[in-house]
């Protein structure tokens, strides 16, 4: 990165600029949530959205711990080695989605590498018992890379469906080695690939952050590999860096760039498109 460029990144554009959270319903968000000891990527991954997603009554549960198995360089859940599932968290987090009267929610997890089926079991029991204490509530999972169980991992889902299948690619493959050092791009299209094989009516799921350093030609690439596996879901954000142990912002995307690649992806088949700077895997995923 040149001495100007990193001068540039330095200064946060105007259209990268947020408000803090405040209100009722945000109060109440984090009551709940602070209440019930219940982890969320919101704070875990220092997620900008956080004001105004718990400002509309919504937040993305993390299950499984904050303590991932894994390094990534964008990241800034914590790392080393994680606790047990805890047997008791499917009720919170049931008791979370009643309580926040919850119509739509989204889960997700850290890597849990120390798990024979990656915490897919646990994922399973989440949802079965917010299903059967919210009526009519609807889930979208963003689940890890299984890796070395993806199909047990599958097998076990199966007896939670419906729901959305979303997994993140994260990035481009060139860049793989510096910013998802513990994940494999082509282990993480498989997985995609294999839950819509498995499952051809369920909306499958993918996310990338922009402004890492990848070029235009090796993200398109990346999108038309996705359509190619059947993805039918796309989210485009900007990366920011979350921590100072954490990755270098190498390029801010205009909004106006971001609406471009919005055009590029619904031409390409993909049925529900957000790319915005502030677009995350969850955000406004009820819609």
């Amino acid at each position: 990165m040149t001495e100007q460029n990193k001068q540039n990144v330095r200064r946060l554009p105007e259209w990268l600029k947020r408000r803090l959270g405040a209100g009722q319903t945000f109060t109440h968000t984090h009551h709940t949530l602070d209440t019930l000891g219940l982890e969320t990527i919101c704070t875990n991954a220092n997620c900008p959205n956080r004001g105004e997603c718990w400002s509309r009554g919504t937040a993305t549960v993390l299950i499984l711990g904050n303590i991932c198995t894994r390094n990534c360089k964008f990241c800034s859940v914590g790392h080393g080695k994680p606790l047990p599932p805890d047997p008791t968290e499917p009720d919170r987090v049931a008791t979370m989605s009643k309580e926040m009267k919850l119509k739509y929610l989204v889960i997700t997890s850290v890597d849990r590498d120390d798990l024979d089926d990656g915490g897919a079991g646990h994922f399973r029991d989440v949802i079965q018992t917010s299903r059967d204490a919210v009526e009519g509530l609807e889930f979208e999972l963003l689940v890890p890379d299984f890796r070395d169980c993806q199909d047990k991992a599958l097998e076990i889902l199966a007896d939670a469906l419906p729901f959305v299948f979303g997994h993140n690619v994260e990035t481009v493959p060139a860049l793989y080695k510096t910013a998802r050092p513990g994940g494999v791009y082509e282990r993480s299209l498989a997985l995609l690939e294999k839950a819509k094989q498995k499952w051809p009516d369920i909306q499958t799921k993918s996310s990338l952050m922009l402004g890492l350093g990848e070029t235009d030609e090796q993200l398109l690439d990346v999108l038309k590999d996705l359509r190619a596996i059947g993805c039918d879901r796309l989210a485009l954000g900007q990366y920011l860096k979350p921590s100072k142990e954490s990755l270098d912002v190498v390029e801010y995307i205009t909004p106006e760039k971001f609406d471009w690649w919005d055009k590029q992806a619904r031409a390409l088949g993909f049925t529900w498109v957000q790319s915005s700077p502030f677009t995350r895997s969850s955000y406004h995923a009820e819609e």
